[in-house]
C-alpha cells in the first residue's frame, strides 16, 4: 500500500489542495507536492457577493470551479488540508468530489487557542 501511494504522488497527477474557510469566505489553493500554485478558487471568484460568500453553497461552487481548473492541468489525485472555522470546509470537498477528484487523504491544520488573552485587572471600589 505504501508503496502503491509513493508512486502516485511521484507521478504529475497529484496535488495539494489547500482550503482557508473564515466566517466571511473560503479560499481553495491548488499546489503541487513542492508548494508552488498551480491555480486557485474562493467564493468571490465564482461570481457572489456580499454575504452570500460565507455560505456553504457558495463554498461548493469554488470546490467545483477548482475541480475543473484540476482537470485542465491533467491532475486527478489530490490531498486536502483544512483550516479555518468558517462553515465552507465540508461543502468545499463534497464539490471536489462531484468535479471528478480522486482525495486520498483529508487533513486538518486548524490552530486551537490554548491559554487565550489576559484577563482584565480586578475592580476596585
Amino acid at each position: 500500500m505504501q508503496v502503491l501511494k509513493k508512486r502516485l504522488l511521484k507521478k504529475k497527477n497529484s496535488g495539494i489542495i489547500h482550503i482557508h474557510s473564515t466566517l466571511n469566505n473560503t479560499l481553495l489553493t491548488l499546489t503541487d507536492s513542492q508548494g508552488n500554485t498551480l491555480g486557485w478558487s474562493s467564493s468571490g471568484s465564482v461570481g457572489i457577493k456580499n454575504s452570500r460568500k460565507s455560505s456553504s453553497y457558495s463554498a461548493q461552487l469554488a470546490g467545483e470551479d477548482l475541480g475543473k481548473k484540476c482537470e485542465k492541468k491533467n491532475i486527478q489525485l489530490v490531498e486536502v488540508k483544512l483550516k479555518g472555522i468558517g462553515y465552507g470546509k465540508e461543502t468545499s470537498i463534497e464539490g471536489l468530489k462531484l468535479s471528478g477528484l480522486t482525495i486520498y487523504k483529508i487533513s486538518e491544520l486548524t490552530s486551537i487557542a490554548y491559554n487565550g488573552c489576559r484577563a482584565p485587572k480586578k475592580r476596585r471600589v
